[in-house]
């Protein structure tokens, strides 16, 4: 198999890379990163479409009145996002499971000190009260540990990390909203429309952000290893 780092083919009964030196299990760390990276990158780009084709769904009904609106053909005309809204949660389920897998994995590697026992890593996700605060705190921990950052630098993260939570958590409520929402009425319909839009922007934002930490992690966790790899005596 090729290695992660340097591309090198690696046979099946070495442990490290011949060429850069890099072991088997931060090349498997690498490789999962690439495959949350890249999930995220299609959940991004569902979310993107979704919001622009509701935006042009949007133009038919500003002409529309009260007289000429029917609500069974704008209703059959929203079905369709309905399902890629559905669609696009059960994506981010299974991406969210292999997320989970990469950062257990990134937090066992990070050097702490950490402020929570590694199990919160799954835990954090799924207990009530605590999932709205602490999977954000966690990652933010996993991330300023994985480098050496000055306190600006460790500003900056932590806004990228809080700006991802704040538009997923809005993301979600929107999207279910959308999805439970009523056509009944010209002005219910607008509302709804808009309710879809905003949820697709705000996904598409999370989703964009959550792979800039997984990558920055990702990266700085790998990169000491190619590093000392090639040096002498490493």
């Amino acid at each position: 198999m090729p290695c992660a780092l340097c591309g090198d083919i690696i046979p099946a009964e070495v442990a490290r890379c011949p060429a850069c030196g890099a072991w088997a299990r931060r090349r498997d760390f690498r490789a999962v990163g690439v495959a949350v990276f890249m999930l995220l990158g299609f959940n991004a780009f569902i979310a993107l479409g979704s919001g622009i084709s509701l935006l042009r769904l949007a133009r038919p009904l500003r002409g529309e009145t009260h007289d000429s609106y029917d609500p069974a053909t704008t209703g059959g005309a929203l079905a369709p996002y309905t399902d890629v809204f559905t669609v696009s949660a059960i994506m981010a389920v299974v991406t969210g499971v292999l997320y989970l897998i990469w950062l257990w994995r990134a937090y066992e590697q990070s050097p702490g000190p950490h402020r929570h026992h590694r199990a919160w890593v799954l835990f954090g996700w799924v207990c009530p009260i605590v999932n709205l605060w602490l999977p954000p705190r966690m990652v933010y921990e996993v991330w300023v540990n994985s480098g050496r950052y000055r306190t600006a630098e460790r500003q900056a993260a932590g806004l990228v990390i809080a700006a991802w939570w704040v538009c997923a958590l809005i993301g979600l409520v929107l999207g279910r909203a959308f999805t439970h929402g009523s056509v009944e009425t010209l002005a219910d319909a607008r509302f709804d429309v808009h309710v879809g839009v905003a949820a697709a922007a705000f996904q598409a934002i999370a989703a964009t952000l959550c792979m800039a930490t997984v990558f920055q992690i990702t990266r700085l966790q790998c990169l000491p290893m190619a590093r000392s790899a090639q040096t002498p005596g490493a």
